[in-house]
């Protein structure tokens, strides 16, 4: 008997790589590039009640996820704009589902969207900017108690937008 697909987590779990290569790096800035346009055509299969629908029992809303992203990667450029300018600071992490449980996770979908579109424009001109070691520069993750780098969270940014995809598109199918 097959076990039950686990809905935390529809495309596998996050990968933390502390080196990419070429390609690999080039596949995770295409991602995040095109996550925008991605998400916002997972959240246009959703009626307006499937937006206030979790796609897991006890999971977020589908406007929850679409807002959380973009709280994510504001985030995440930030990290990003840190390890470039700084030697391996610790960033700030923040208690993701407190902030999914502000006022601002009841707006329009729309709103994050479009903040991810301009958003990701910006990460996207970043990244392509990074050049040979500097995609080694690191950072430190406090409250995971690791230190990774650029390449690191390249990775992890470009399998977070298919990860929360993913849970859009289990709400509409």
């Amino acid at each position: 008997m097959t076990a039950a697909p686990d809905l935390r987590y529809p495309t596998g779990p996050m990968p933390t790589p502390l080196t990419l290569t070429p390609e690999a790096r080039a596949e995770a800035v295409a991602a995040i590039r095109a996550l925008p346009a991605e998400l916002r055509a997972a959240v246009a299969e959703l009626g307006e009640s499937q937006l206030d629908t979790p796609y897991r029992e006890g999971g977020w809303t589908a406007r929850q996820v679409v807002h959380h992203v973009a709280d994510s990667h504001l985030n995440a450029y930030a990290r990003i704009k840190l390890a470039l300018t700084e030697v391996n600071p610790t960033i700030k992490p923040y208690e993701q589902t407190l902030w999914a449980e502000l006022p601002d996770s009841r707006l329009p979908a729309e709103v994050s969207l479009n903040l991810l579109d301009s958003l990701h424009a910006r990460i996207v001109a970043v990244l392509e900017g990074v050049t040979g070691a500097d995609w080694e520069r690191q950072w430190t993750h406090p409250a995971q108690g690791r230190t990774y780098t650029l390449d690191t969270l390249a990775a992890m940014y470009a399998w977070h937008g298919r990860h929360h995809t993913a849970h859009l598109k289990l709400i509409g199918s």
